[in-house]
């Protein structure tokens, strides 16, 4: 458990074409069968570019995904009430208006917005690894701080977060328990916040040379 600040240097493609994905005990089928199941396991991915689902309201939207979790588990599903209930404790958690929950799913939203109706979706659908990519692009300082605070809110021993940052300003506001340095395909190598703050003052440089 915990908080992992990744930095990245070069966008890298997989080359694996065989084997299995195990999670949890459960073997993980390939394709779009595959992501659905690794969501209902508990597996969250906060987008650097959140998407926009018009006609969809933030409710309609996290109360299907909260069903269909409870679906996989075999486990009742929530009735409208249980739901508000839910969603009205969540929003008063991250500080966040109710107004929030009827607007279509990020339509019309600034970016700060978008990130922290992210956060939203993370606290409600409960996940065990959560994965934050690039959380503050193209965030203000305020609207990073905010962000971070929800963030750190829904920090607990039995959750771990992978964060992918390319700065160390976000580490600022959420403390890493490990720092890794992918480059080239790569975990180069493994800190504590130290290591983010090195790499602000250093650049990359050194796992360029390392590879070439």
């Amino acid at each position: 458990s915990g908080v992992t600040g990744s930095t990245t240097r070069r966008t890298t493609r997989p080359s694996a074409t065989t084997g299995a994905l195990l999670s949890l005990g459960i073997c993980v089928p390939p394709g779009s069968e595959g992501a659905k199941t690794l969501c209902f396991i508990g597996f969250f991915l906060a987008f650097q570019y959140p998407v926009e689902i018009p006609g969809v309201a933030n409710t309609t939207f996290l109360k299907e995904a909260v069903n269909a979790i409870h679906r996989f588990k075999g486990e009742d599903e929530l009735d409208a009430m249980q739901f508000v209930k839910i969603m009205r404790a969540k929003t008063k958690e991250l500080g966040i208006s109710d107004d929030m929950l009827k607007r279509a799913v990020n339509v019309g939203f600034s970016g700060g917005e978008k990130k922290r109706n992210e956060i939203l979706q993370m606290a409600v659908l409960n996940p065990t690894l959560a994965i934050l990519d690039e959380t503050d692009s193209g965030l203000d300082i305020d609207a990073l701080k905010i962000v971070a605070e929800g963030v750190n809110k829904l920090r607990a021993p039995d959750r771990s977060m992978l964060i992918i940052t390319h700065y160390q300003r976000l580490l600022d506001y959420i403390v890493p328990d490990k720092v890794h340095v992918l480059a080239h395909g790569r975990i180069q190598r493994t800190g504590g916040k130290e290591l983010a703050l090195e790499l602000e003052e250093n650049g990359y440089a050194e796992f360029d040379e390392a590879v070439a």
